[in-house]
């Protein structure tokens, strides 16, 4: 039997409240810096890289903000459930639903650069079930799918 995926998804100040009691619940501190890091994050409309994120906080700060510290928060992040990678633009986007753990499908435009996340259990568990049969362990689906999403198709209709 397939398990039934349900969660709440977050934005704005719940989704940090969220992702605030999710790092603490991984033992980890909630400090300034990762708060100005998800922050910035969570208002990034597309996936982005820790580039634009250190970049757009040196201008919120009034201070260079490194990319190497951004990185290691965004890996924090990932490995907390707080982010999820986009493996295929090297990017990252705020999950919003950080207290819920599952594997989930992005859906990538290549017109705008926007990633929509999509819930699939029974597809992600297949996977999973496929893999663990060929003998792979600690297996981790990373499913990304591009195409022109909805708002861009329309665009280019006309």
């Amino acid at each position: 039997m397939i398990a039934v995926h349900h969660h709440h998804e977050h934005s704005g100040a719940g989704l940090v409240a969220a992702a605030q009691r999710a790092l603490e619940q991984a033992g980890e501190q909630w400090t300034e810096m990762r708060a100005d890091v998800f922050a910035a994050l969570a208002a990034q409309p597309r996936p982005a890289s820790a580039y634009d994120v250190a970049e757009g906080l040196s201008v919120s700060l009034g201070r260079r903000v490194a990319a190497n510290t951004v990185y290691r928060i965004l890996d924090l992040f990932v490995r907390t459930n707080l982010a999820r990678r986009v493996e295929s633009a090297n990017a990252y986007v705020a999950n919003p639903h950080p207290g819920c753990r599952h594997d989930c499908i992005f859906l990538i435009c290549d017109s705008c650069g926007s990633a929509v996340h999509s819930d699939d259990d029974a597809l992600t568990e297949a996977l999973v079930g496929a893999a663990r049969r060929a003998g792979f362990a600690d297996v981790r689906p990373v499913i990304e799918l591009r195409g022109t999403c909805a708002r861009c198709s329309g665009e280019h209709d006309g």
